[in-house]
């Protein structure tokens, strides 16, 4: 039988609990608040504070004192209280309602009147992934910024290109970069789309007919409309679900959460990117003075920082069957077996999205590029991408092109076999010098061999698309930028 084996005063505290690495390594002070009990339950009791004003505005007998009272309350919560009372009835927003009470005897009675418990609980998830959003969306921007500066500064290095992860021709670093701010961009839009779609739950009842609401206004429907329109305003929302079950369709949990792991999907292939990148020496992410790399092997540089968003990523990405998952089980005006997976889905998603945004800043702050690296290969693979317009340039000349196709076809399979089976470097220009049927053009080799000339329009896409696309993103952002692009430093 499993025992904790910790002495006995080490045994209630944390260090002998579970702990999040969200919580303890990873996501912001900000993001980790968003998701705390101190604001889910203090959130709770605004809700009722909010439908009490709204209920007495639209003349229930619910005095001024009631309300001061319950304000008074809002972020004074005895969670040992509540835990207690949860313990006894089981049931988390029943518990709630009576600690409230005890510390609000006036109020008691107006508290959660007409309500069923997925008023304050769907409510409150509503605002927390409204504000979880709005943390993430200027994250996102910064980002954006930062890769938008590197990619402007690297617009026109030549850098070999990939297919198949195979040299290809070349492209240039800020090209590069300009992919992966493409596809951020698109998270920002779908991110600030689920952002503006979200709407409020309001006042709908057990299964969202409004009955009990509509008995507490003696059947009057315009007062329980205007009731369900002026909760949601009080709660900082202008637009309301009009049709709800029991909860708000899970369906919405679902969208935010595809966003999210779009972000997460978008994330991954950069810092993939940059760890490939990494182990060819072309390029770094920050590796601070006294960091270090391998308990074993001293001169390491891992690129932890882009592994860490992998990892990060990954989890993202699986989030979203889950959320599907949990919309697709809804049987009819709800069930609750969305509860426990909610409580872990929804906040992870966005701790771990949090966390991620943030080691994605850090690394776009201080990329570092090795040129002279990026010029190697570069020599390395150009003589065979050259091959094309030394024939081009021969035909000028005055040659025969399947003569010349030959010949170089000839010499290429010579240096190539020199670079795989000696190991020796690419030496099929010297060939081509060493030949005299090439000597018409022997001048000419230094400008065809130019890696500025392989790159074709890649420096001015990257400035019709920073200028186009990414501008008018960053100027949504401008205000938020100054406090949110600050250097980021990490826990390693």
């Amino acid at each position: 039988m499993f025992s904790i084996d910790a002495p006995p005063e080490l045994q209630n505290t944390e260090f002998c609990n579970y702990r999040s690495p969200l919580s303890t390594r990873y996501a912001s002070k900000e993001m980790q608040y968003n998701f705390s009990d101190q604001k889910k339950f203090s959130t709770w009791r605004k809700m009722w504070i909010y439908l009490a004003k709204a209920e007495k505005e639209l003349g229930l007998d619910i005095t001024h004192d009631q309300i001061a009272e319950l304000e008074s309350a809002v972020h004074d919560i005895d969670f040992a209280s509540a835990a207690e009372h949860e313990k006894r009835v089981r049931h988390d927003v029943m518990a709630h309602v009576h600690t409230l009470a005890e510390r609000c005897p006036c109020a008691a009675p107006i508290i959660h009147l007409g309500a069923t418990s997925c008023y304050v609980g769907d409510n409150t998830d509503l605002i927390v992934l409204r504000d979880g959003l709005d943390l993430l969306l200027p994250r996102l921007a910064a980002v954006i910024s930062r890769l938008s500066k590197f990619a402007d500064e690297y617009k026109s290095l030549p850098i070999l290109g990939f297919t198949h992860l195979q040299p290809a021709q070349l492209t240039t670093v800020g090209k590069r970069a300009s992919l992966w701010l493409s596809d951020l961009l698109m998270d920002e839009r779908a991110l600030s789309r689920a952002r503006n779609d979200l709407r409020f739950r309001g006042v709908k009842g057990t299964t969202g007919t409004q009955a009990s609401f509509m008995q507490l206004f003696k059947g009057d429907g315009e007062k329980v409309k205007a009731l369900d329109k002026r909760v949601a305003e009080l709660a900082g929302f202008d637009k309301r679900y009009i049709v709800t079950g029991q909860t708000y369709s899970r369906k919405v949990d679902l969208e935010v959460v595809a966003a999210i792991s779009g972000l997460g999907a978008t994330v991954h292939k950069m810092c993939s990117d940059i760890r490939i990148l990494a182990s060819r020496k072309e390029l770094e992410e920050p590796f601070e003075a006294s960091q270090i790399g391998s308990s074993a092997m001293p001169y390491k540089r891992n690129p932890m920082r882009s592994e860490r968003c992998c990892a990060l990523a990954r989890h993202l990405i699986t989030l979203y069957a889950n959320a599907a998952n949990t919309h697709a089980v809804q049987w009819m005006e709800r069930t609750l077996d969305d509860s426990a997976n909610r409580r872990l889905t929804l906040a992870e998603a966005f701790l771990a999205a949090d966390a991620t945004l943030l080691t994605l800043l850090n690394i776009c702050q201080g990329l570092v590029v090795y040129p002279k690296v990026i010029a190697r290969y570069i020599a390395q693979e150009l003589p065979f991408m050259a091959t094309e317009n030394i024939i081009m340039a021969m035909v000028q000349a005055g040659g025969d092109r399947q003569i010349c196709h030959e010949k170089i076809r000839v010499l290429s399979h010579e240096a190539g076999a020199v670079v795989k089976q000696e190991g020796k470097d690419n030496d099929l220009i010297d060939r081509v010098k060493s030949d005299k049927y090439f000597a018409p053009i022997i001048n000419q080799l230094d400008k065809i061999l130019d890696a500025s000339t392989f790159i074709g329009r890649a420096p001015e896409q990257v400035v019709e698309f920073l200028d186009e696309e990414v501008v008018p993103i960053l100027q949504k952002y401008k205000d938020s930028l100054v406090l949110v692009e600050k250097p980021v430093s990490l826990m390693i």
